[in-house]
């Protein structure tokens, strides 16, 4: 990678605790520029909260998708707001960019950090027993937007949610999901629909998914679980999977789980990903905005931190994957030590703090030569 390369990057803190997640992710953003050296990161901040659509009307300027693809990728904070209702900031933001941009593959790796109390440990569970990359159909589905509302303020309200499956949409997303599983040292992929009760969209996932799967034959192993059915395995047997591709509905609630099982919600990272790169990818925590601590200084940021390392991975095309691994190094390093843990983790250090410590051992790790 040539020298002092510049990542501009599109910055949205968002709401809540997203506003104080995003700075510190700044923060430990340019220590590890700063100590590396090859690269710089430049930001622009856009102010697209809750709390200037409630003054303005609106999320977005009408020239966002033309602002947004001036930058090297975007890093997201938190959306939400109790006086805003959900739908409005998820369809008049989060929503638009995912689809505009391209992003049509979500990927949130799970793993367990040093210092997190997994609830698997109760099961004899160990941390390299849950190592999964889940992989979510990020375009369509559920959440494609499609259906409606009649005789809504009536006792005889009909809604409609119609989700859309289309075969270009299951193809690029189960290559993507071989790809994926192919680069990995255990090269499983577990593949997850509902393909017994919902018997069109699900059953064309099977029937794509297995088509794709032919061109995999002796590379990747592969199978298929009904998501009900996934459920119970990630608990009892976690060890049995790597790298799981679902529907946006199924994967983002697997993902949670997932999250959950890992020991925090707080910690997970997530990246919306275009894999032509002809649009910038967005990267973020996926914890919510939390407005019962927003503004108190005391958010956990190392999901923000993870996401973080996420973007580099991606911006860098394979040159800096040693650097995200040296700065994941240097988060779990601040997570594993009792005192530089926050509340949420079981400890008392607030998100100034942890920033600081984080910052401190990337300076002990990536400064090592």
């Amino acid at each position: 990678m040539s020298s002092a390369t510049l990542f501009k990057i599109a910055a949205i803190p968002g709401d809540g605790i997203g506003v104080d997640i995003t700075e510190a992710a700044k923060q430990v953003l340019d220590k590890l520029a700063e100590v590396n050296g090859t690269f710089r990161f430049e930001y622009t901040t856009f102010d697209w909260s809750s709390k200037a659509y409630k003054a303005r009307g609106w999320y977005m300027q009408d020239d966002w998708e033309a602002q947004l693809k001036t930058h090297d990728a975007i890093y997201f904070g938190a959306v939400g707001w109790p006086d805003v209702p959900d739908h409005i900031s998820l369809w008049q933001m989060i929503l638009p960019i995912r689809q505009v941009m391209n992003q049509y593959v979500n990927v949130r790796p799970t793993r367990i950090l040093r210092g997190t109390t997994p609830p698997l440990a109760q099961l004899q569970k160990t941390p390299q027993d849950l190592d999964w990359i889940i992989i979510r159909e990020n375009s369509e589905g559920e959440y494609a937007g499609q259906g409606g509302t009649t005789h809504g303020h009536t006792a005889n309200a009909i809604a409609t949610e119609v989700a859309i499956f289309t075969r270009v949409g299951i193809e690029r997303i189960t290559r993507f999901a071989f790809e994926t599983a192919k680069s990995r040292p255990r090269k499983k992929l577990t593949m997850v629909t509902k393909s017994n009760a919902q018997r069109h969209g699900m059953v064309l996932w099977d029937k794509v998914f297995f088509e794709v799967a032919k061109e995999y034959d002796g590379v990747v192993e592969y199978d298929k679980m009904l998501v009900d059915a996934m459920t119970v395995r990630m608990v009892d047997h976690p060890e049995s999977m790597d790298c799981i591709v679902a529907t946006n509905l199924h994967a983002d609630i697997l993902s949670d789980l997932a999250a959950a099982l890992a020991g925090s919600i707080g910690i997970a990272p997530s990246s919306n990903l275009d894999p032509t790169r002809s649009c910038p990818s967005m990267f973020e925590p996926i914890h919510g905005s939390a407005p019962d601590i927003a503004g108190k200084g005391i958010a956990n940021p190392v999901g923000a931190f993870w996401s973080a390392a996420e973007m580099v991975r991606w911006l860098g095309k394979g040159e800096l994957d040693a650097v995200a691994d040296q700065f994941m190094e240097a988060i779990e390093n601040v997570t594993g030590k009792p005192d530089t843990r926050t509340r949420d983790m079981g400890g008392s250090a607030n998100t100034m703090q942890v920033t600081e410590a984080v910052c401190r051992e990337i300076e002990n790790v990536c400064g090592k030569k």
